[in-house]
């Protein structure tokens, strides 16, 4: 019988193939790395697809006796060893600085790979959705008191409003993703929930590849520094205008079009990103560092799902829950 690979060891295999953000020439001081990042990128991917919340959990896993664990461990492996558990989380901990950079990174390979803008405008959506942290919530009279009443309370978050949810007690996940048939992110932060939206867009900006012309918003990226930051990178920024309505100026129709366009990009993918990943509720993680590996370990993992069902055949869009929910 000829032994077919499963689809979790053939997702956690792409990330051999991915390309890597450039890193610096000058080699940081200190004992040169046995393991490459990539590695540790595997052993996230893996925790994050299995819903393991620790490198303690993820070792267990790994021992069980069965073949996919067999190769999985050879994945993870450098000369027959993987690391320890204690390299692991150390390791797996540096990760939120480098993320960003591997998600611009393959979002810019799977633009050129997937041409979602052959037949439409080169536009790229900007936008935040809320995420409630695990646990109890901090109120604001106990924060200003330093007053912690229950130690299920993940005290690195922060409360944010939504004009959908109302208040929320957590994160915000800032996102840039593809105005087309197909969504692809091209760009992520993870951040306390009262950070403004402006604050890292022109990061964010600078991410993007060379050809997303336009970047649409809403009101909150109607900002100076995100201004700023698209001249700077020579593209367009349309946001919707401050003053009363209904407008009147000559551009209010063309504002709407993208506005909607705008909408039925970054919303509707924000909506299938929390189906996909169970976010609607809770996050599985606490603290800052474990929030941003999960939160943007998911979005790498979402952008390896697309690059292995376009070299499947598979539909982009499509059918993209129930194949996550089967791994």
């Amino acid at each position: 019988m000829v032994k077919v690979a499963s689809v979790l060891v053939s997702i956690v295999s792409l990330i051999d193939r991915i390309p890597e953000p450039a890193k610096p020439i000058k080699r940081s001081r200190g004992r040169p790395q046995i393991y490459d990042d990539k590695l540790f990128l595997k052993a996230l991917v893996i925790m994050i697809i299995r819903r393991l919340a620790s490198a303690y959990a993820l070792y267990q896993v790994l021992e069980q006796p069965n073949q996919e664990m067999q190769v999985l461990r050879g994945l993870l492996s450098v000369a027959g060893k993987y690391p320890s558990r204690r390299r692991f989380e150390r390791r797996l901990a540096k990760l939120p600085t480098s993320l960003p950079a591997q998600i611009a990174c393959l979002g810019d390979y799977l633009l050129n790979l997937l041409k979602p803008w052959a037949q439409c405008g080169r536009a790229a959506a900007i936008d935040s959705t809320l995420l409630a942290a695990k646990g109890g919530v901090w109120h604001k009279k106990d924060r200003e008191a330093g007053l912690v009443p229950h130690s299920s309370i993940d005290i690195e978050a922060h409360w944010s409003k939504s004009g959908w949810h109302g208040w929320v007690y957590g994160w915000k996940l800032h996102l840039v993703v593809t105005v087309a048939a197909v969504w692809i992110p091209l760009a992520a932060r993870l951040s306390p929930a009262n950070m403004a939206d402006n604050e890292p867009a022109p990061e964010m900006i600078h991410d993007l590849p060379p050809e997303a012309h336009y970047v649409l918003g809403d009101l909150h990226y109607h900002a100076d520094n995100v201004h700023a930051a698209c001249d700077e990178e020579e593209r367009i920024l349309i946001t919707p205008q401050y003053g009363s309505y209904p407008h009147t100026d000559e551009a209010k129709e063309v504002r709407r079009i993208f506005h909607l366009l705008r909408h039925r990009a970054i919303e509707n993918f924000n909506e299938q990103f929390k189906a996909i990943f169970k976010l609607h509720h809770k996050v599985p993680t606490k603290g800052l560092i474990k929030t941003q590996c999960f939160a943007l370990g998911a979005i790498l993992l979402y952008q390896l799902v697309l690059l292995y069902r376009f070299e499947q055949g598979l539909s982009l869009r499509l059918g993209l829950k129930p194949f996550f929910d089967a791994l």
